[in-house]
């Protein structure tokens, strides 16, 4: 018998005619669709819908004649964002003036607490007695929920009974009258503080975290050479962490830029002008205003706008780090 003979009666080995693997695939082609179904349903649900709707409701003339029944408020198309963007209209000049105070916060908060976030990393690399209750104590803020934390500062920011007037001016025995920090001029710089208070253990824990993973023999190599642990920060670790570092100083920038807890837990329910977040600035445009139309389209403006920035940040950082 000849070997081709032997083949043919043979056959083909048990499960390697392809017949059956195909049956399994057919059968269970809806598999990965099941399982992903949940997320999509929430995805939708939570998401995609509200946002959906938040950009129709920006083209209707939305005021509280229609808030029971706003399905019958009449199309607008763009009206609301030509009112908007009218910067000399009273509507578009607050929104721009708001928008100016938010970047300026935005970079204090987020370039402060970025610096602070990288000493104590770097610091707390060496292995010294008590480096661990450094480290606890430098997340208490982050560990701490939102609503205790800044509310916590508002009591100590009052004028009269706050603990950080009391320390200045009792204590210390620093002249003049004591303070408002909450209304004024100062506002600002109170928001700004606890949003750094805030913010900064975040970017302490990524970068901790990033430092890690460097290789110790790189730094005692340099240091063989000669490197001093200003030029070893320079030339090994910002390198080496530009990939936490970009996503670090994203994530900063869109929560900063977007945040509403830290000034409405503070200030109330109205802002005083100089910490006049714009977050808060459409949130009260739609609710004092009761002009849900106008603040919807607000809300695409800031939501276009940070995906914007969020874009062409992400395509310069990925354009260094493939020319690094």
């Amino acid at each position: 018998m000849s070997a081709t003979t032997a083949t043919k009666k043979s056959g083909p080995p048990a499960g390697a005619s392809g017949e059956k693997p195909r049956k399994v695939r057919r059968a269970g082609w809806w598999l990965p669709y099941a399982l992903l179904a949940p997320a999509v349903v929430f995805e939708l649900v939570i998401h995609v819908i509200p946002m959906a709707t938040g950009i129709w409701m920006s083209f209707l003339k939305l005021t509280k004649m229609f808030i029971a029944n706003w399905g019958n408020a009449p199309f607008v198309g763009l009206k609301n964002y030509q009112i908007a963007l009218d910067f000399n209209s009273a509507v578009g000049g607050g929104l721009l003036k708001s928008f100016a105070i938010t970047a300026a916060f935005t970079i204090l908060v987020v370039g402060i607490s970025w610096g602070l976030g990288m000493a104590a990393a770097v610091a707390l690399q060496k292995t010294f007695r008590g480096r661990a209750i450094f480290r606890t104590l430098f997340l208490i803020p982050y560990a701490l929920p939102m609503y205790a934390g800044v509310i916590a500062w508002k009591f100590m920011l009052q004028k009269d009974t706050g603990a950080l007037n009391h320390l200045l001016y009792d204590n210390l025995g620093m002249p003049g009258d004591k303070p408002f920090w909450l209304i004024g001029d100062n506002a600002f710089a109170s928001v700004v503080i606890v949003a750094i208070w805030r913010l900064w253990p975040f970017a302490f824990l990524m970068l901790m975290a990033g430092l890690q993973s460097i290789p110790t023999d790189v730094y005692e190599a340099s240091a063989v050479d000669g490197a001093k642990p200003m030029r070893q920060w320079w030339a090994i670790t910002l390198p080496m962490l530009r990939p936490v570092n970009m996503v670090l100083v994203l994530v900063m920038f869109l929560w900063t830029f977007n945040d509403f807890n830290t000034p409405f837990v503070l200030f109330g329910g109205s802002q005083p002008p100089a910490g006049d977040l714009i977050s808060f600035h459409i949130y009260n445009a739609s609710f004092l205003t009761w002009n849900f139309g106008s603040g919807a389209a607000m809300s695409v403006l800031l939501l276009l706008f940070l995906l914007v920035v969020s874009g062409i940040y992400l395509l310069v950082m990925n354009r260094r780090n493939r020319r690094a």
